[in-house]
């Protein structure tokens, strides 16, 4: 199974690109997502085929912090995924669906351990300036955001709110022009989990870029992340994880293709162990 996050790991926005090369050398790109009649997100063409192939040998698993609705304007290459898991953990989608058993025990876990959102947007009302704040948003009814100038947004603020959530149960994470605010609780290793369980897979691959993604990162078999990021700013590192020295949309053809590499190895050595008669057996590619 592949579990991967899709902003700034598979997917890009313009500005998130990183074409470092001239103009004419620039890899072709394909639109993924459209929003307000406009192209919002890419990858590669070279990427667009790697991830359509690796849909046909492996479960994949789409595990972002996007809203149902957000991630539902994109359009990956490939077969649709049966799995994704949404809203960082919150939502699990079947065949686009919601689970609603897993989403109402998500919801009664973060009663039980966490400050409530209303306290966390509080805090973002008294102490923001709209100087420096554009949005202040809620997802799914489960966390909260903010859409700030990155260039103006105080440093100090930014250390005393993750100090004032962290002891609240919750988790603050800087990514591009948003400052999120998650409860600890809500993960996507925990949906991966479970995601897991429900396939019977033997091996759990994952990649991530945001400190959002670190625990996704840490239950995997085999992880990568690419070479920006707030993880590549910290330096963050498991032993099970590879650095890639790639950055913006290169990342995320190399990971898809460091993702088809195992997948095979996997394959050509579970094979023959089915073949003798071991209990060992495929991830359901359903």
């Amino acid at each position: 199974m592949v579990a991967s996050d899709l902003d700034r790991t598979l997917i890009y926005s313009s500005a998130a690109l990183a074409l470092g090369m001239p103009d004419a050398q620039a890899p072709r790109l394909l639109s993924v997502e459209v929003h307000e009649s406009r192209p919002l997100s890419y990858m590669t063409e070279d990427a667009a085929t790697l991830l359509e192939r690796l849909g046909s040998e492996a479960v994949f698993v789409p595990t972002t912090t996007r809203t149902r609705k957000q991630y539902q304007r994109i359009q990956l290459p490939g077969p649709a995924p049966k799995y994704a898991i949404c809203a960082n953990g919150g939502h699990i989608l079947v065949d686009g669906l919601a689970d609603r058993d897993w989403h109402e025990a998500v919801v009664r876990r973060l009663a039980e351990e966490c400050a409530p959102l209303a306290e966390i947007r509080a805090y973002f009302t008294a102490t923001t300036d709209l100087s420096w704040v554009r949005k202040h948003r809620v997802a799914e009814d489960l966390f909260a955001y903010l859409v700030v100038e990155r260039e103006r947004l105080p440093e100090e603020w930014l250390k005393r709110f993750g100090d004032w959530a962290d002891d609240r149960g919750w988790t603050v994470s800087l990514q591009g022009r948003k400052v999120y605010a998650v409860p600890k609780p809500l993960t996507k290793s925990a949906a991966m989990r479970e995601v897991a369980r429900r396939c019977g897979a033997g091996l759990v691959l994952a990649a991530g870029d945001s400190l959002l993604d670190a625990d996704l990162l840490l239950a995997a078999d085999r992880a990568w992340r690419p070479g920006h990021g707030e993880l590549a700013e910290t330096a963050w590192t498991v032993p099970h994880l590879d650095v890639l020295a790639e950055r913006g949309v290169a990342a995320g053809e190399e990971i898809l293709r460091r993702f088809r590499t195992v997948v095979a190895d996997h394959h050509t050595a579970v094979l023959p162990a089915q073949l003798n008669g071991s209990p060992a057996a495929l991830p359901d590619p359903a």
